[in-house]
């Protein structure tokens, strides 16, 4: 049985802010088991772990698997990369939807060269908001709205508002518009108060992850699968199942990972939801990958921690 783990280190093409911190690079690991391959990146300022722990337990779990023993990872990112490692995949058979933008940035800077990029935006796309001051956010989404009549948005708020800014920032848009507000809040209840005071479809991404409470309210459109912060691929399709009973839309999205991270978010997304356009838009931001031509990792680029043959 052939058993490895190595490190990467892909810079962005830009900085990028995570929960108010600022990241040059993504880091990560990659796991080998045999001929399988499975990607451990917890995401700062959002995975519960750290990289330095979903190492150490990585290791630990390689150790257990050379010595022949069952193992039970309990940190989402190891548990997401080893179930992926020892997955058997499936044909990938039907094309999914094409996946949508992820406009990123400073409202007034992209503002500000509106004429440069705004004609590439197709009708649906992502924004982050509550990041910076309101009214340059609505500024923005007015702008959108008003130079492609035909655009629906999907905002993600990544809780950053409480409830009384939620409200008023919904108070500023039109929900016809708007695709989904994902998690304005980081409590449900205020989640659902606003929905129903302003009418805003929304969707539930890292209260998921954070095993916080949920029920279903008229305005709940969709549920935001992120596995690299949910963990086991069974932990994912029980959310998946509950999404079904509920007719809510499925949506797999990424945790900015390598190239081999997103091909298996994409079949993942082939598998569960199909009929949805995945959140995969984040390869675009990497200034290089850790594919070669056979779209494999290239070892070479990577830095070794474990081996065993």
């Amino acid at each position: 049985m052939t058993l490895a783990l190595y490190r990467y280190r892909l810079p962005f093409t830009q900085p990028l802010t995570f929960h108010g911190k600022v990241e040059v690079a993504r880091e990560g690991l990659l796991v080998r088991i045999d001929d399988g391959w499975g990607e451990i990146a917890p995401l700062p300022g959002f995975s519960k772990e750290t990289l330095a722990e979903a190492h150490a337990e990585a290791i630990a779990c390689l150790e257990q698997l050379g010595a022949g023993q069952p193992i039970a990872p309990r940190l989402p990112s190891v548990q997401f990369g080893f179930d992926c490692a020892r997955r058997v995949w499936p044909a990938q058979t039907a094309p999914l939807p094409e996946p949508y933008p992820l406009i990123q940035g400073s409202p007034q800077e992209l503002l500000k060269h509106w004429k440069e990029w705004l004609h590439r935006t197709p009708n649906k796309a992502k924004l982050k908001v509550a990041r910076y001051p309101m009214r340059d956010e609505l500024a923005l989404i007015r702008l959108l709205c008003d130079r492609i009549p035909t655009l629906k948005l999907v905002l993600d708020a990544n809780q950053g508002w409480t409830r009384e800014e939620a409200w008023t920032f919904c108070g500023h848009l039109d929900p016809n518009r708007i695709e989904y507000l994902e998690d304005p809040c980081a409590d449900f209840a205020d989640i659902a108060f606003v929905a129903n005071r302003t009418g805003m479809p929304v969707a539930l991404d890292e209260l998921l992850a954070q095993g916080k409470p949920w029920e279903p309210i008229p305005q709940l459109r969709a549920l935001v699968l992120k596995p690299m912060l949910l963990g086991s691929l069974e932990r994912c399709e029980a959310l998946i199942s509950r999404a079904r009973e509920l007719r809510l839309k499925v949506i797999i999205s990424s945790c900015f990972e390598s190239g081999l991270g997103l091909n298996q978010l994409f079949h993942l997304a082939g598998e569960w939801a199909p009929e949805q356009a995945p959140g995969l838009d984040t390869r675009r931001w990497m200034a290089a990958d850790l594919l070669n031509e056979a779209g494999e990792p290239d070892t070479g680029a990577l830095e070794t921690l474990f081996y065993r043959d």
